[in-house]
């Protein structure tokens, strides 16, 4: 009955989010209308990069490596927001202290809006996807989907852990908590490699790469989808990835819960300035 209870908490916070964004269905035009844009403008770039430099070059794979990255990015970045914000999402609803009174453990609250996150970004991630290859002849032969498929939920297994720890600072910091953890995300994006590879990146920052998943994660699935290697030999990116997620969601939960009762004793529920 417990695990009954629990499944429908988490249910419910899908529910909530799913009528969060009926509810806002205008700037999510708006936010998927700049990811497309964004993402033709940078597979664009690949495209014309022969006509930067005035030469004549092959761009396919220039192309494919550009838009990888962009879609990787996109739905990483899409299960890092719904988590960190969950907080921020709270206090703009005015449903911060309601939530957390509700008779839901904060596994629910999180294993519910993890599952809108990543069902969300899976389809906006796809309506990109889409609407680039209308524009772009895609030659994805070699392709192992099936290992990318695999580093992508490694992947997501991390980010996910990320995310649960990126919304403490919402929660402790109510007036520049939700700045912070952008500016957390603008760093994982600059080390990673989405639209490089880390090897251009200067020594220091290379270092700081090989601590993000998302490294990882595009290392092994650029490797499946370009170079077409088999599983086995993606597992040198796999196993960073499984063991940052089977670190991070523990620790996160452990450390969202000891800041969850912080900010009740210190008033910082309601708090919005």
């Amino acid at each position: 009955m417990r695990l009954l209870r629990e499944l429908r908490a988490a249910y419910a916070f899908i529910e909530r989010n799913s009528n969060l964004v009926k509810r806002y269905w205008g700037w999510e035009l708006v936010w998927l209308t700049y990811s497309i844009v964004e993402a033709l403008a940078i597979t664009y770039l690949g495209a014309g990069i022969g006509a930067i430099t005035g030469q004549s070059l092959d761009t396919t794979y220039l192309i494919l490596y550009l838009l990888v990255g962009t879609l990787v990015w996109a739905y990483l970045a899409t299960i890092f927001d719904g988590l960190s914000e969950a907080i921020s999402w709270e206090r703009w609803e005015g449903t911060i202290e309601y939530t957390f009174m509700a008779p839901a453990s904060r596994l629910s609250h999180f294993l519910g809006t993890t599952a809108f996150a990543i069902a969300y970004g899976l389809v906006r991630t796809l309506l990109i996807l889409g609407v680039v290859a209308l524009s772009f002849h895609l030659d994805l032969g070699r392709a192992n989907l099936p290992g990318a498929v695999l580093v992508l939920l490694g992947g997501s297994l991390a980010f996910i852990g990320l995310g649960i720890l990126a919304a403490i600072l919402p929660l402790l910091f109510p007036e520049r908590g939700e700045q912070m953890s952008y500016a957390f995300q603008a760093l994982i994006l600059l080390v990673s490699g989405i639209y490089y590879p880390v090897e251009v990146l200067p020594p220091w920052l290379q270092r700081l790469a090989a601590l993000s998943p998302a490294t990882y994660a595009l290392q092994g699935i650029r490797a499946a989808l370009l170079e077409g290697e088999p599983t086995a030999a993606l597992a040198g990116e796999l196993l960073p990835l499984v063991l940052m997620g089977l670190i991070l969601i523990p620790s996160g939960l452990m450390a969202f819960s000891l800041a969850e009762r912080y900010a009740k004793r210190t008033g910082r529920l309601k708090r919005s300035g």
